[in-house]
């Protein structure tokens, strides 16, 4: 585990190689987050069981959740690459699934810290021309922390996915309900909602998202009412305690999404990256703490 340090925050991050599973992004993978005064904690697991493989936690990222880079065109026992994870072996004749247990022959990553940053760097490894260098670098400063992302197209081939982070949120480790709200940089309706259960359980009004009871299980939906090419933010309070957290991401947001269940909530705002050889892009999330 990489600990970082700042005057107000102590952050964990898991190793590259603690990592595992085919489908979160291996490198900046935060796992807790604690603000020193007041010792509030904003990390949970996707999954309460700590046995489920490559299962998500904290804040971790995923590139390509709805389909693989070169999937397609990639023969059964043939390899396909995941950003931030490394060369997949196609399984089978089935469309890809972020949620299958794909063998993975990890990228090379090269990790350098000290007490307040940390940056990873992924070596690129070819696969029928599709090849990139990710450089992320995780920065503390005060109650602030920032991961910022460079990538840059090294193949022959374009690149063609999205980026998002799954902020798998539970405040101290409250359950999801009425005590959290959760208010957004722009005013938010529902798109794209799971019927059966989500619309009872999610309350809308302006930028503000709140929970009419405690979950009981899974809740899904896609949000609109951001404006094209808009960089957004969001913040997520837990009421009774007045601690709480916010993420500003610099790109404009592509899609976001909301999940989540009785002991996380996870907002999640998406990047959309199309890079022709040679062409590279930036972008961060920048979180904020308070207590």
């Amino acid at each position: 585990m990489i600990e970082l340090v700042s005057d107000r925050l102590c952050v964990d991050i898991a190793e590259p190689g603690e990592c595992r599973g085919a489908r979160f992004d291996r490198t900046a993978f935060v796992t807790q987050v604690r603000l020193i005064e007041g010792g509030h904690t904003f990390c949970v697991r996707e999954h309460p069981s700590s046995h489920v493989r490559g299962g998500g936690a904290g804040l971790c990222n995923e590139f390509g959740i709805f389909q693989g880079i070169g999937y397609e065109e990639t023969r059964v026992g043939e390899r396909f690459p995941k950003l931030g994870v490394g060369l997949l072996e196609r399984r089978d004749e089935a469309e890809y699934d972020f949620r299958a247990d794909y063998k993975a022959t990890p990228f090379e990553v090269e990790v350098r810290t000290d007490r307040r940053s940390a940056e990873f760097v992924v070596h690129p490894a070819d696969c029928r021309g599709y090849a990139a260098r990710l450089a992320k670098t995780v920065t503390l400063q005060g109650s602030g922390l920032s991961i910022r992302y460079l990538l840059e197209n090294v193949g022959s081939r374009p690149i063609r996915t999205h980026e998002y982070t799954h902020n798998f949120i539970g405040i101290d480790g409250h359950p999801i309900g009425p005590d959290y709200r959760l208010a957004f940089s722009f005013p938010v309706a529902a798109a794209q909602m799971e019927p059966d259960y989500t619309p009872r359980v999610l309350e809308f009004g302006g930028r503000d998202i709140r929970w009419r009871h405690a979950p009981e299980r899974e809740f899904y939906c896609r949000l609109e009412g951001f404006g094209s090419g808009e960089a957004v933010s969001w913040e997520a309070m837990h009421l009774p305690s007045g601690a709480g957290m916010r993420e500003t991401v610099t790109r404009p947001a592509s899609m976001i999404a909301l999940w989540g269940a009785p002991h996380v909530v996870s907002p999640e705002v998406f990047v959309e990256i199309d890079l022709r050889p040679g062409e590279s892009m930036t972008w961060t999330r920048t979180y904020e703490f308070f207590g």
